[in-house]
């Protein structure tokens, strides 16, 4: 279980394996984020370069690059509200 004394924390701060991190997702109340669920996407990927060919792992790569990139640019107004801390 991750201590939720961690929340302050940055997502990229924090030292945790796909599984931790999606735990932790779902304790923040964070799973409906879609610029964390490419963060947890990006961890899913990590975890298994190594059973990749170097092509699969870049068409991955790309793939989800595109699905951040559609997420444009939502945050524009709300940065204090959706990134400041809390």
């Amino acid at each position: 279980m991750i201590a939720l004394e961690l929340l302050p924390l940055k997502l990229w701060e924090l030292q945790m394996d796909s599984e931790a991190l999606a735990k932790y997702l779902e304790q923040t109340d964070s799973i409906s984020k879609p610029w964390l669920l490419a963060q947890l996407r990006l961890k899913k990927l990590a975890e298994r370069r190594g059973e990749m060919t170097a092509e699969a792992y870049e068409a991955a790569i790309a793939d989800l690059h595109q699905d951040v990139m559609n997420l444009g640019e939502w945050w524009v107004g709300i940065e204090d509200k959706e990134f400041g801390d809390r």
